[in-house]
């Protein structure tokens, strides 16, 4: 909590700027997700969560930031719908109880607010994400709002993360607002069998934002750990409003264990490591055990479930080749799971092995070949083979992998000659292997994969 003695005089005016812009990021979700069930809008609801926003920005370097921002934040935003409304000659009859709702709380105190509204924002919240995560929406346009409404940030801040133009992103989400709007979209939890695909799409746009992160397609950084840190927090929400969903456990599993690798996927220069070459006491061994604990709650609610089977999850099929292996016992996977449990459940293999050499990889081509049949995916396939090279040699992934070539879905696929190229080097093909990494180097759209390939072509050239 930020302390009223705060005042100006003593503040640095950048200080005092990023200390409101770190109360925005953390109190513009829950505000967005209250007024939209105020006022039923969610682009409204965002301008008035805003208008808040320019008032604390006039407001606090005079007073210095109050006790407790987030319930001046939503005052102010309240007040604001309270004089939208009324100019607008919105309280009428069909408006009397939201009229009502708002006039009860307006002689309020801030802190008599907040806790007026601490009972329905978990709920609020969920509707969010079940609103900026909606299937009519494309999915590139639900990572937009998504990052906007939930995550706090800027139309600027997410084209830079996407190396977009700041206009793109600015129609996607103007558009996005718009098509919810137009489609009468209700602000509400779905049910049956439609919360479960809806959730489906609510991971996959998590899971999206992670991915991006983790391995980002393009530009000069190998990594853009911000974006990890956003779907890891959202996720770590989410699991909070909908505790009995395996899959959501198991999303975050995944993403625990795999930001837990962050530090170590980087050199000095920033220059890529691959898993088998990372120093692994350089692994974050927090995430590494809050991922574990997510993957045995979802397990536990997995083998508690004997009225069906694993909820149905969107699986991305943009996940990377070996950065997605790991596993615990394939004996003690529920039969049920799905697919980010499944890929939880691979990450913390590599997470508990303590050598690349003491991984298990024939327990993690065996959850491979579980995935494989939950969700048929020519990626999948590939991962597959890579953890078949490590468990049995690299010429019997040869053929699974020469078996992908003519597939359509991974035609501009960097990783698939990557992955050729590195069998080849292996069963000692050089020319063979320095052109397939020299293929793969020209797919990448990432500068310092691109760098990496080129070093492992020129690396695979026969010595004279």
């Amino acid at each position: 909590m930020m302390s009223s003695s705060l005042m100006p005089a003593e503040t640095n005016p950048v200080d005092l700027h990023r200390s409101i812009d770190a109360v925005w990021r953390i109190e513009s979700a829950r505000l967005i997700a209250v007024l939209t069930r105020i006022v039923r809008d969610v682009g409204l609801a965002e301008d008035l969560a805003q208008d808040a926003l320019v008032a604390a920005l006039e407001r606090w370097p005079l007073t210095g930031i109050p006790d407790n921002p987030g319930a001046w934040l939503m005052a102010a935003a309240k007040n604001r719908a309270i004089d939208l409304l009324r100019r607008n000659k919105l309280l009428d009859r069909k408006h009397q109880q939201l009229g009502y709702e708002l006039e009860s709380t307006h002689q309020l105190t801030p802190d008599q607010i907040n806790a007026a509204i601490d009972n329905p924002v978990g709920d609020d919240l969920l509707r969010l994400i079940f609103i900026s995560c909606h299937p009519i929406l494309a999915p590139e346009a639900r990572v937009a709002l998504t990052l906007r409404l939930l995550g706090g940030l800027t139309t600027d801040e997410i084209a830079r993360a996407f190396l977009l133009a700041e206009p793109t992103v600015a129609q996607r989400i103007v558009r996005a607002k718009r098509t919810l709007g137009e489609a009468n979209i209700p602000f509400e939890v779905p049910r049956g069998g439609e919360f479960t695909a809806r959730l489906a799409s609510v991971l996959q746009v998590l899971y999206l934002i992670f991915n991006e992160g983790y391995s980002a397609t393009a530009g000069d950084d190998w990594t853009r750990p911000a974006l990890c840190e956003d779907a890891l927090r959202l996720g770590r929400v989410l699991a909070e409003l909908v505790p009995t969903e395996p899959e959501v456990h198991g999303l975050v599993a995944l993403m625990e264990i795999q930001a837990s690798r962050l530090n170590a996927r980087i050199g000095p220069t920033g220059e890529p490591i691959l898993l088998l070459d990372q120093d692994r006491s350089r692994w974050d061994q927090i995430l590494i055990h809050r991922g574990l604990t997510a993957l045995e709650h979802a397990e536990r609610l997995l083998q508690t479930d004997t009225n069906a089977g694993a909820p149905s999850s969107a699986h991305d099929d943009s996940s990377r080749h070996e950065t997605k292996a790991g596993s615990q016992d394939a004996k003690t996977v529920p039969h049920n799971s799905g697919p980010y449990t499944l890929q939880a459940a691979i990450a913390a293999c590599h997470a508990r092995a303590l050598t690349p050499e003491a991984t298990d990889w024939r327990r993690i081509a065996s959850l491979y070949a579980q995935l494989l049949n939950l969700t048929p995916s020519p990626i999948i396939q590939l991962n597959r083979a890579v953890a078949i090279s490590m468990a049995s040699g690299p010429a019997a992934a040869l053929s699974l992998v020469d078996a992908l070539a003519d597939e359509p879905s991974l035609k501009s696929y960097h990783l698939l000659p990557s992955v050729r190229g590195d069998l080849l080097h292996k069963l000692g093909r050089h020319q063979e292997a320095r052109i397939e990494f020299e293929r793969a180097a020209a797919l990448t759209r990432n500068a310092r994969e691109r760098t990496l390939l080129l070093n492992r072509a020129k690396a695979a050239e026969p010595a004279l």
